[in-house]
């Protein structure tokens, strides 16, 4: 690379260049000022391209073939030939000659693979050369111009040319786009693909909203929900074109292309004007969640999408909408959007004189069940029995004669494709609905909810979909706790409960441990298993060192966790945080407003780590926390404040506040204490790196060695005490009884050739002789058969326990080469 000289200084030599007519040096001195201005011909260096261009045609025909015999010169680099074309380009312009004609398309192919380009390179400039060549731009290249003209700092000339380009309509690339640039073919269809892609305010204008509906008159509503709907249920497929990722950029290949995201928020404004259908809302719900999916580098893939999408759903005036906006509500944990959803559901409410809690009961639609988790649909001669079991929706069939079936007969396939279709539409729908209630359940216990018992009964016990979750909980009726069993509500010895005024929510604290025990034993009796652990849920009571302390806890703290799991964990569980970066920054804890109870929760943790892409992510993100105290404040206490770095936290304060303490923890309500406890316990459960089997090592350069072994087969947290009090229950009914027994912190299994040690809190393996250590990763959703009852679902590391545990016991019949190399 030559030394930087000035403009002034080159277009100097470039005179003296000239001068001589020697076209050879004149090209020489013009590769020097494409070098020093890294093709960036702005401000004085523009001078010095026009000298260039004022050259008569004769001797810029010479400059531009001396600049073809020095393309070598510019390297294997894209974007240095790039530059090095773009200034023949310019030099040529007026020209009949273009000896890099084919080098062009070939940069213009390698370009079009990216997600965008650096302006310098000067894409535009040999765009432009295409077009003045008259030869018609492939669509990909038209795609990266287009993204590139979204970047933040793209240039005026740019958005210019983009503007220009009008064909395809959309963006290639995408399995949607694809399809719907094959159905749109018509100068309408084509029109309301252009109409969805000025949909760039932040919500539908009426002027904007007239010219949808203009064309939905011309195209037909129905035609229009028929032909859109498919096309949402390809967005978030892989590329059909993939890009190429450079080492610094997200994965652009699992993020929606910019350009044709602002269609996708038209189009998704547009559904909302068509009339009400559960298959419009069904969409509009599966691009909300489909939008806000993390891709790596980049977090959500697109909100403003997922916002469009909840808006939609917003102006649609059915119960399958607001279905879609409850479930949402309680599955999504991006803020802006969570707060869309908020402010919808808070609005639908105020209009209906209801509370918001009211108003998410009162969302949650039967899907045809006609009893609680129970429905049956008439296809011709064929049944068809729907029927939920625990959190999931079984569709079987019976034949004419009322005989079951194994699969769909061929009959209702071929005279009830649609109705085939709805029912299997509702299904999954059903699935996604009570996975939400059960969640939306799970969190009433701090809500401090108290029902009317009519109520109650209607929205809850008796509903056909919430019913199969209500009938699996304990309830507390006028001070009584009850269960269903047999077709009624019952005591603890089985008398009927039939009627009452008020009703809640049953918890564990405040119960003696006989009547829970004995609650587990009538769950069992009856063999109920609960949606969640609440019978079994853990009681966190209020410790010596705790009451030492004071005004905070020392729990949970100097562990190591995974950061962005602990995120996202910390997301579904209400508390508001912040990811840290390993910036110069500051950031809260991570924080759970109790607005019922006026308090604000506060877990305090900081990123761990120095070394960026060892302790980070590419993005700089930091993939570990370490963590500190859980403290509790007024919910209206100025925020504490701390480096991501770490260090001190203190009271950020505005100016007339003033410093707020924190607050005893003994008068924290024991309830509060126990649930936040729990969430904390939670998040250090599933998120310590002392979980992960693969981190025998200490990770990173050993560091954390002996925290990994010091939690991985140390004293068990509450949750692992839970876990073993019900084993003790559990493992005299498996069918590798024989072979199990529990000793403290571990479950012991005898196989053949070797006696096993699974910890029952990380579900870690020590194998004879002498400890040694046995790394089996469990698969993604472990399945442990042969298992039997369980009285509660949702304990993941219970199912990778047992599912060791009957591996194990069958040693001798391993396959797998990774775990047969240990033993």
């Amino acid at each position: 690379m030559s030394a930087f000289r000035t403009p002034r200084s080159h277009m100097d030599r470039l005179r003296d260049r000239i001068a001589d007519g020697d076209m050879g040096r004149v090209a020489d001195e013009a590769l020097r000022v494409l070098d020093s201005s890294r093709g960036g011909w702005g401000g004085s260096w523009e001078q010095v391209l026009d000298r260039l261009r004022e050259l008569q045609a004769e001797r810029r025909r010479e400059l531009l073939h001396a600049l073809a015999d020095r393309f070598a010169q510019a390297g294997a680099d894209t974007e240095d030939r790039c530059r090095h074309l773009a200034l023949c380009a310019l030099v040529s312009e007026g020209l009949d000659d273009d000896p890099l004609a084919a080098e062009r398309h070939r940069a213009l192919d390698e370009l079009a693979r990216r997600q965008t380009f650096w302006y310098a390179a000067r894409f535009d400039v040999l765009v432009r050369a295409e077009q003045a060549a008259g030869r018609p731009l492939p669509a990909p290249v038209v795609a990266v111009v287009r993204r590139a003209a979204l970047d933040a700092y793209r240039a005026d000339d740019l958005m210019t040319l983009s503007r220009q380009l009008t064909d395809p309509v959309l963006n290639v690339g995408e399995a949607w786009a694809d399809q719907a640039l094959s159905e749109a073919t018509t100068a309408d269809w084509q029109a309301l693909l252009r109409h969805a892609l000025t949909a760039t305010a932040s919500k539908p204008t009426a002027k904007w909203d007239k010219g949808a509906r203009a064309l939905l008159d011309t195209l037909g509503t129905e035609a229009v929900r028929e032909r859109v709907l498919p096309w949402l249920a390809l967005v978030g497929r892989p590329r059909t074109l993939p890009l190429e990722r450079r080492e610094w950029e997200p994965d652009v290949n699992s993020a929606y292309d910019p350009y044709n995201a602002t269609a996708l928020r038209g189009l998704a404004w547009l559904l909302s004007l068509l009339p009400p259908d559960p298959g419009t809302a069904r969409a509009l719900g599966a691009l909300v969640e489909t939008s806000l999916k993390k891709v790596a580098g980049l977090g959500p893939r697109n909100p403003k999408v997922a916002n469009a999408g909840v808006i939609a759903l917003a102006r649609v005036d059915s119960e399958a909408a607001l279905a879609e906006l409850a479930r949402l509500a309680t599955r999504v944990t991006y803020k802006n959007t969570a707060k869309l959803l908020d402010t919808a559901l808070e609005a639908r409410a105020t209009a209906l004189g209801l509370s918001r809690e009211e108003i998410e009961e009162l969302a949650v639609p039967a899907y045809g069940l006609t009893e609680a988790g129970r429905a049956t649909r008439r296809l011709g001669e064929a049944t068809a029995l729907l029927e939920i079991e625990g959190t999931r929706t079984v569709l079987t069939w019976r034949n004419a004669a009322g005989k079951p079936v194994k699969s769909v007969p061929a009959a209702v396939k071929r005279d009830h494709a649609e109705e085939l279709k709805e029912l299997k539409a509702a299904v999954k729908d059903i699935d996604k609905m009570l996975s939400a209630q059960s969640e939306r359940l799970d969190r009433q216990f701090l809500a401090r909810r108290i029902w009317p018992y009519a109520v109650w009964r209607e929205r809850y016990l008796d509903h056909p979909l919430v019913g199969t979750l209500a009938r699996r909980l304990l309830w507390t009726i006028d001070g009584t706790t009850a269960g269903y069993a047999d077709g009624e509500l019952r005591t603890l010895s089985d008398e009927p409960v039939r009627e009452g005024a008020w009703v809640e929510l049953w918890h564990p604290v405040g119960h003696a441990p006989a009547e829970i025990v004995a609650w587990r034993d009538w769950l069992e009796r009856h063999g109920i298993t609960q949606p969640f652990k609440q019978a079994h849920r853990e009681v966190y009571l209020l410790t010596d060192a705790e009451r030492a302390t004071g005004t905070y806890s020392n729990r949970f703290a100097a562990h190591v966790l995974r950061q962005h799991q602990f995120h996202s964990l910390a997301a579904v569980r209400g508390w508001r945080n912040k990811l840290r970066l390993c910036v110069d920054d500051s950031a809260p804890p991570a924080t759970r407003a109790l607005p019922q109870w006026g308090l604000r929760a506060e877990y305090w943790i900081e990123g761990d780590g120095e070394e960026y892409g060892v302790d980070t992510t590419d993005s700089g993100s930091y993939l570990r926390l370490r963590t500190d105290q859980v403290r509790f404040y007024p919910i209206d206490a100025p925020e504490n404040w701390a480096s991501t770095y770490g260090g001190g936290y203190s009271m950020w304060l505005e100016p007339g506040q003033r410093r707020v303490e924190p607050l005893p923890l003994e008068d924290i309500p024991p309830l509060v204490l126990s649930e936040v406890l729990r969430d904390v316990d939670l998040f250090v459960g599933v998120a310590s790196i002392g979980n992960d089997p693969t981190w025998q090592d200490g990770g990173p350069g050993g560091r954390f060695r002996e925290y990994w072994t010091s939690y991985g087969f140390g004293e068990l947290n509450q949750s692992a005490e839970t876990r073993r009090l019900l084993l003790e229950r559990l493992v005299p009914r498996l069918a590798i009884a024989d072979r199990c027994t529990l000793e403290g912190r571990f479950l012991h299994v005898k196989g053949d050739r070797h006696t096993y040690k699974i910890h029952l809190g990380s579900g870690n393996i020590l194998r004879t002789p002498n400890d040694q250590y046995l790394c089996i990763v469990p698969k993604s959703d472990p399945k442990a058969q042969g298992t039997g009852y369980l009285p509660f679902e949702g304990d993941r590391m219970l199912s990778v326990i047992l599912s060791k545990a009957m591996l194990l016991a069958a040693d001798t019949k391993i396959t797998d080469p990774t775990i047969l190399s240990q033993l």
